[in-house]
C-alpha cells in the first residue's frame, strides 16, 4: 500500500477509470495514463481516438485529457471513499454524455472542436446535474 493517496490513486484505481472507458466506448477509445508531475500528485489520464473514417461533426479526432483535483483523490481514501468510488464509475457514462456539448466533444464520430482538450479539477461526485 502506498503512503500517498495520490500514489495509491494512480496505482489502483486509475487503471479502472481506464478500463471503464475503453469497456464503454467497446475499444474505439485509448486511454493513456499520464504520469504525475510529482508524487503526491494524481496522473492524469489521456483519453484518444482516431476520427471515424467517414468524418465527423468536428475538424480533430479526440485528445481530451482529464486530471484530478488532488483534495478530492485524498477524500477517496477517507471512510467511504470505496463506495463513492464505485458510484463514481458507475456514473462515468453519464459524465462522458455529458460533457460533449459544452466542450464541443462528438464520441460517436471521435471528433472535438479543439485540438485538445482539458477536463481539469475533477472530482468524484457521482450526481450529474
Amino acid at each position: 500500500m502506498h503512503p500517498v493517496p495520490a500514489q495509491r490513486f494512480n496505482s489502483d484505481l486509475l487503471p479502472r477509470i481506464v478500463e471503464r472507458v475503453q469497456r464503454l466506448s467497446r475499444g474505439m477509445l485509448h486511454a493513456d495514463i499520464l504520469p504525475a508531475a510529482a508524487p503526491d500528485q494524481p496522473a492524469c489520464l489521456r483519453v484518444w481516438a482516431a476520427a471515424r473514417p467517414d468524418g465527423g461533426r468536428y475538424a480533430h479526432p479526440i485528445d481530451i485529457t482529464l486530471s484530478w483535483d488532488s483534495f478530492e483523490v485524498d477524500r477517496l481514501f477517507a471512510s467511504g471513499g470505496d463506495v463513492r468510488f464505485d458510484a463514481y464509475l458507475e456514473a462515468l457514462p453519464a459524465k462522458l454524455d455529458a460533457w460533449q456539448e459544452p466542450r464541443q466533444i462528438d464520441f460517436n464520430s471521435r471528433t472535438q472542436a479543439e485540438p485538445a482538450v482539458l477536463i481539469g479539477g475533477l472530482d468524484f461526485e457521482h450526481l450529474v446535474h
